[in-house]
């Protein structure tokens, strides 16, 4: 558990509570009291009476051994999405969006150093890992991501990079912190972001801003493929026009929904320039 000093109305069984909930994933659906425990920092004393209390509310599942989550634990995540009008005005232009170009498309938030998947359209699956609505992965290392990052003010930015984590995961990863920077300008000049393999081989996706009525990058869009069979140029030349196309129809609805929920704080919303988004290149 973290260390770090928090306010006096911190509650911090209520941390320690979550952080149990959160050590479940799809590499870990089923857990026994010492991995739970080991995973949060915790005692096994400690671990036991948080497992036992959310068992009793129904949110975990024990056979005895193993504990796991149950469908009760949407209930948390519910609350957000149907709050949330970014989905539900993006989703028929994905739809759309994918009809046209048949690769998967997502829309994504940036939540923390995270990015978090609010809606998505797949077609066939790319990845080894399985990416449905609630799914992150660090911010840095996708295109939305970078598209959000390079969105936000220098000094928060720089905040962000100085506790990022630049780790290694594939050997594409771009690990050294100017390296990152540039790269995030040269996103924020040119309005899109194209990662190749940093996240996952094979794997690429290009990324655009979703803003808000007041100019505020409230969102990220991608495209994703698999690098075997579309060429970095390909994608630039054949799915980025139609990605930066689907962007402005979300964004045109955007305007005529309300405001103060379309982009709000809480779909992790940043202020950025309303310049006008840059065209597509020519190839």
């Amino acid at each position: 558990m973290s260390g770090t000093a928090r306010e006096p109305h911190f509650v911090r069984s209520f941390e320690r509570g979550l952080a149990v909930i959160r050590s479940f994933d799809a590499e870990h659906p089923a857990r026994t009291l010492s991995e739970v425990a080991r995973a949060c920092g915790l005692t096994r004393a400690a671990a036991r009476r948080l497992l036992l209390t959310l068992a009793d509310l129904g949110y975990v599942h024990s056979d005895g051994r193993l504990f796991r989550l149950t469908p009760r634990v949407l209930e948390l995540g519910y609350a957000y999405l149907v709050g949330l009008t970014l989905p539900q005005v993006a989703e028929p232009h994905l739809e759309q969006l994918v009809a046209q170009v048949k690769e998967s498309s997502s829309l994504c938030v940036l939540d923390g150093d995270d990015i978090v998947y609010v809606a998505r359209v797949p077609t066939a699956r790319i990845m080894s890992a399985v990416i449905t609505v609630g799914t992150r992965f660090p911010a840095h290392v996708t295109s939305v991501g970078r598209v959000m990052l390079a969105a936000l003010p220098e000094a928060e930015l720089e905040v962000r990079l100085a506790r990022t984590q630049l780790r290694p995961l594939t050997a594409r990863t771009l690990v050294e912190p100017q390296a990152l920077r540039a790269e995030l300008a040269r996103v924020r000049r040119q309005g899109y972001a194209l990662v190749d393999q940093e996240l996952e081989e094979g794997l690429r996706s290009v990324g655009a801003p979703v803003r808000g009525r007041d100019g505020t990058v409230v969102a990220g869009v991608n495209i994703a493929v698999h690098a075997g069979r579309t060429s970095a140029a390909s994608v630039r030349r054949e799915l980025l026009p139609p990605l930066l196309a689907a962007v402005a129809r979300i964004e045109a609805d955007l305007r005529v929904t309300d405001p103060a929920r379309a982009a709000s704080p809480d779909t992790g919303t940043h202020r950025s320039s309303s310049s006008p988004r840059p065209p597509a290149p020519a190839g």
